[in-house]
């Protein structure tokens, strides 16, 4: 369903006269241990840093797979992060918890911008784990 949105946004642009469009994408893929080993040193300093309150409930709600799921939210912000990365004056204009990853009711991921869209008119977000590490890949229109 995204990514038809996504043709039908591409499909729209090119057959307007401005024909402006820009494309960026960031991958990140980080060990599942690394995020581990964080929440069990640092506990809620590090998730309360991090993730959101519907992050953690979510994640938390995984029970043995949580830490999966913990890092596929970090790898996914990172990979957004680079994909704004040129947008921004600086890298301290965003925080982790700017940037809020949930599922809708198909269990799909999504993007959602807390404090500032940065004129971003289409959003992709995939995200995948196995019980070593996790990725994750994003694509933004703007």
């Amino acid at each position: 369903m995204q990514s038809f949105k996504l043709k039908k946004y591409y499909r729209d642009i090119m057959n307007s006269k401005e024909k402006k469009l820009k494309i960026n994408c960031g991958t990140d893929i980080i060990e599942v241990c690394r995020i581990k080993e964080s929440i069990e040193r640092k506990g809620d300093n590090f998730l309360n840093k991090i993730y959101t309150e519907k992050e953690i409930e979510y994640c938390n709600s995984k029970n043995n797979m949580k830490y999966q799921h913990f890092a596929a939210r970090f790898a996914a912000k990172e990979a957004i992060f680079k994909a704004i990365s040129n947008m921004l004056k600086d890298k301290y204009e965003i925080t982790w918890k700017d940037v809020e990853i949930l599922n809708d009711e198909n269990g799909r991921p999504y993007v959602h911008f807390l404090n500032n869209n940065y004129n971003i008119k289409q959003i992709d977000i995939s995200i995948s784990h196995l019980k070593e590490y996790a990725i994750a890949n994003c694509i933004i229109v703007f």
